[in-house]
């Protein structure tokens, strides 16, 4: 009997299947050693040297993995194929006394060939993999253990700060500040709707020039003067381009864009993304297969796409949409960022042949969505160019002012290529475009209409998630793997809230971020965060992991000496409430606990008095009560009825304020773009009901 190690059980179960009865697989539940949680664990004195321990709930687990070695005629590890994968493969060989050798097996995708592949080629533990991992958890613990306590002494307990989360806090703060101090300019835009002679459809065309040179319209009074010199005009087409354009497929996923794509399309937060692409991953059960994997490695910032992969994607693509929309030579991506790990390929499907269809009624619904934006991009990031037939005109309108320029653009399309794996993605399918107007240079048209509308510039937009991310990755914080952390631990501290699909700082938030620049600059400037990750990149080539820590940790602590000796503590503006006190009188004010918002006398602690905060976010579908916002003894967010006992009524998303008409199951409500909608949360059902008073709206 042959042993295999694993992180997840439901990877151990998925391969357990390829391997039969030969092979016993286990799952070691991620880490089994790290850093101490009540103390620092760093011997600072002796070469940042971690002190590593058990973990407290892996002792059980570590006796029969013991017992299962000692039974085994081979042990081989298969963490996952990434630095921490090494490091807990690592951690595993020491504590079960493993002997030096080639045991450690990784693969890309969880299939029987990649697995069987990967047990014809251990190798030895790559320690610069793992010194990589240690280096960044000894920094990281440095500075979340460090600055933590200052945090929780100078403004409130609580908080924690660190070397990621900070820098990109205040990237957050700062695009606030940005918006804050952003002052509009008015100006505005003027369309002419022309009509060729004969005809009464018009076409419309936007004002960019006069006299050859560009134009901008500042004000009413100058956009009322030039339509008023606009009606009189003789209108002349002087230049029509015509030409073809090519459209290239985008490059397969990575981390970092399936969680954009999957926060910006599906309406997913990038946590879940992750959550969900790790169920997809490691397998999921269907029908007649068991146990099965859909994708490949979900942690990689590489493009790249093995051989055989595009090869049975050109095969695929040949039989399923013809020769036309395979290109002669498969399509080679590459990145801009000079710090991509190339060990691992391009997130795709393992198999072109489970097409999403195919498993529809075997996956939850944000399972088949996730993996269908998966399987589609991939299809299309191998498919032909994208062929459109382009169109540019210029037409002079002549006053006696001079000669105002307009333009008409547009594009059809001539060939689908790629787009074809999006038919049913409106954003992404382009036919249907209307048709590009026959005009000639000389002709002469007639002015149906002129309009002007009144526009202001705009400030720059919130982040959302999905462009959070992308900034992050663009300024070279954090790794793909921690995106979707950041984003999680700043809401769970309550740095960041959201409006709609936007971050907004919070007053905690932007307080801390203050703090920090005051007393930790280089921990908060984007530059310095985005150098440290590079350094701690190069571990994996071989720079001694000590030495990044020794070059970073002398100034840090002057910081710290300076910040904790520094000013006194920052006072919080809190939400004084009209909830009175039953106890001493005063006005009761909202603070954040373990669990979330509570009321508290503000005469603590003279009055310890305290009350629940109840926040209604709608009406309960049962009884007509206010639905209120609570947490589990775990932190987590669920939807409960005001009146409990009386009504027990409970969600884990925010529901709607009736029951599903057709099926009588619980619709969840979806805010966006400020409309409401409510759908059902049975996937067999999924009626969409819109409001009563959304629909008023819409017919007046």
């Amino acid at each position: 009997m042959k042993l295999v190690i694993v992180e997840s059980p439901t990877k151990a179960k998925t391969i357990q299947k390829y391997l039969g009865g030969d092979f016993r697989v286990l799952a070691s539940g991620g880490h089994v050693c790290d850093l101490p949680e009540k103390s620092l664990g760093i011997d600072i004195e002796h070469d940042f040297k971690p002190e590593y321990v058990l973990v407290k709930e892996k002792k059980d687990l570590i006796k029969r993995l013991k017992q299962a070695v000692k039974d085994s005629d081979a042990v081989y590890l298969a963490t996952d194929p990434d630095r921490e994968g090494e490091a807990i493969s690592w951690h595993l060989s020491n504590v079960l006394e493993l002997p030096h050798g080639d045991n450690r097996i990784e693969f890309n995708e969880i299939s029987s060939r990649a697995v069987n592949a990967a047990l014809k080629t251990p190798r030895e533990i790559n320690m610069n993999l793992v010194n990589a991992q240690q280096a960044r958890r000894v920094l990281d613990r440095l500075v979340g253990y460090k600055i933590s306590p200052i945090l929780n002494k100078k403004i409130k307990q609580g908080l924690s700060g660190g070397r990621v989360q900070s820098a990109a806090l205040k990237m957050i703060v700062d695009r606030e500040r940005e918006i804050r101090a952003f002052k509009p300019e008015e100006y505005w835009n003027i369309f002419a709707y022309l009509q060729k002679q004969g005809k009464v459809t018009a076409m419309k065309a936007a004002l960019a020039d006069f006299d050859g040179k560009k134009i901008k319209v500042k004000n009413g009074d100058e956009a009322n003067k030039i339509t008023e010199a606009l009606k009189k005009a003789l209108y002349k087409v002087d230049a029509v381009k015509r030409g073809v354009s090519k459209s290239k497929p985008n490059a397969p996923f990575t981390t970092s864009t399936l969680q954009q794509d999957g926060a910006s399309r599906l309406s997913i937060t990038a946590p879940e993304v992750m959550k969900i692409a790790q169920q997809l991953y490691e397998g999921i059960e269907l029908e007649g297969e068991g146990h099965t994997a859909l994708v490949t490695y979900i942690r990689t910032d590489s493009v790249r796409v093995s051989p055989e992969a595009q090869s049975a994607a050109l095969n695929f693509i040949k039989e399923h949409y013809g020769a036309d929309y395979a290109p002669k030579k498969p399509n080679i991506y590459t990145t801009k960022s000079a710090n991509v790990q190339d060990a691992h390929e391009a997130i795709r499907p393992i198999t072109l042949a489970r097409t999403p269809e195919s498993l529809k009624t075997m996956l939850s619904r944000n399972q088949y969505r996730l993996y269908k934006l998966i399987y589609d991009r991939f299809l299309a990031s191998q498919m032909s160019e994208a062929v459109y037939n382009t169109l540019n005109v210029h037409i002079t309108g002549e006053t006696e002012e001079g000669g105002y320029g307009f333009k008409i653009t547009g594009k059809t399309v001539i060939f689908k290529g790629y787009t074809i794996a999006y038919e049913n993605d409106k954003e992404e399918d382009e036919e249907g475009s209307d048709k590009l107007p026959n005009l000639t240079e000389g002709e002469n048209l007639n002015l149906k209409e002129i309009k002007s509308e009144q526009k202001f510039t705009k400030a720059p937009p919130r982040y959302t998630d999905s462009t959070f991310i992308k900034a992050m990755e663009e300024n070279g914080i954090g790794r793909p793997a921690t995106y979707a952390s950041v984003v999680s631990i700043l809401a769970k501290r309550e740095y960041t809230s959201k409006d709609g699909k936007q971050l907004v700082p919070t007053q905690l938030g932007e307080t801390v971020v203050e703090f920090m620049e005051k007393n930790f600059a280089d921990i908060v400037d984007i530059k310095f965060t985005a150098s440290m990750e590079n350094d701690l990149d190069t571990i994996v080539n071989g720079t001694e992991w000590q030495k990044v820590i020794a070059d970073f940790y002398p100034p840090f602590e002057k910081s710290l000496i300076k910040a904790y000796a520094g000013e006194k503590k920052v006072k919080l503006e809190e939400e004084v409430t009209d909830v009175i006190c039953d106890k001493c009188g005063a006005n009761m004010v909202v603070r954040n606990g373990k669990y979330g918002k509570f009321l508290a006398c503000p005469n603590y602690p003279r009055c310890k008095n305290i009350k629940n905060f109840v926040e209604p976010v709608g009406k309960c579908p049962r009884c007509g009560g206010d639905i209120v916002k609570k947490h589990t003894k775990n932190g987590k967010i669920f939807y409960g009825c005001g009146n409990y006992p009386e009504c027990d009524f409970m969600s884990w998303e925010l529901p709607a304020p009736i029951f599903c008409p057709d099926c009588r199951h619980v619709m969840r409500m979806i805010i966006k773009d400020g409309k409401t909608k409510y759908v059902c949360t049975n996937k067999e059902c999924n009626k969409t009901v819109v409001p009563e008073r959304q629909e008023e709206k819409k017919d007046e």
